[in-house]
């Protein structure tokens, strides 16, 4: 039974533009392979930076020129844009639609022995409104957007790594300034 087909993993030239090798299983007579075992690829394992045979979420969409990938890199980059506008798009959107406002003062100790009343306002939601389905809509949609990001970085390829972590960071820079961070000051456990 012959098995070299096995080693051309380990005889591979890591300095190529091409996405590692996929590895096809042969056929034959002395092979009981599944006929779904027959059209697996091996997916990589380490990072590397090749323009050539990548699949991009799905098996049709394959990167095989350096325009390809260039146009793959700000595809990526821009859904992570996206993906970080969006979060901080659905925070916005919750706190304008925030209803059934409720004030509760509780007694806090002062200075000096003093007693103060701190308020403390409490917010809902209705269930079964628009903003509530719109929040829910938006959450499906950042979910799969999410996960679209997660699986385009688990291909290992360098560029649409960077792809992903400048998208997120620049999307983090241009919509998460206007976030507000509210610190308490008494809470201890961060």
């Amino acid at each position: 039974m012959d098995h070299s087909h096995h080693m051309e993993m380990s005889h591979m030239d890591h300095n190529t533009t091409t996405a590692p090798a996929h590895h096809h299983s042969a056929t034959s007579a002395s092979h009981s392979h599944d006929e779904s075992m027959d059209h697996m690829m091996m997916m990589p394992m380490t990072f590397y930076f090749g323009f050539r045979n990548v699949e991009l979420l799905f098996s049709g969409l394959v990167i095989n020129t350096a325009g390809e990938m260039a146009g793959a890199f700000v595809a990526v980059f821009l859904l992570a844009v996206f993906y970080e506008g969006l979060k901080i798009g659905r925070e916005s959107l919750l706190r304008k639609s925030q209803v059934s406002i409720r004030y509760n003062s509780m007694p806090v100790p002062g200075p000096n022995g003093t007693t103060l009343m701190e308020t403390h306002k409490t917010v809902g939601q209705q269930m079964l409104s628009f903003p509530h389905l719109l929040q829910t809509v938006l959450h499906i949609i950042q979910v799969v957007v999410s996960y679209f990001l997660m699986l385009i970085f688990m291909t290992y390829n360098g560029y649409l790594c960077i792809a992903v972590a400048a998208g997120a960071g620049t999307g983090y820079f241009f919509f998460s300034w206007k976030k507000a961070v509210v610190v308490d000051i008494t809470e201890h456990c961060h």
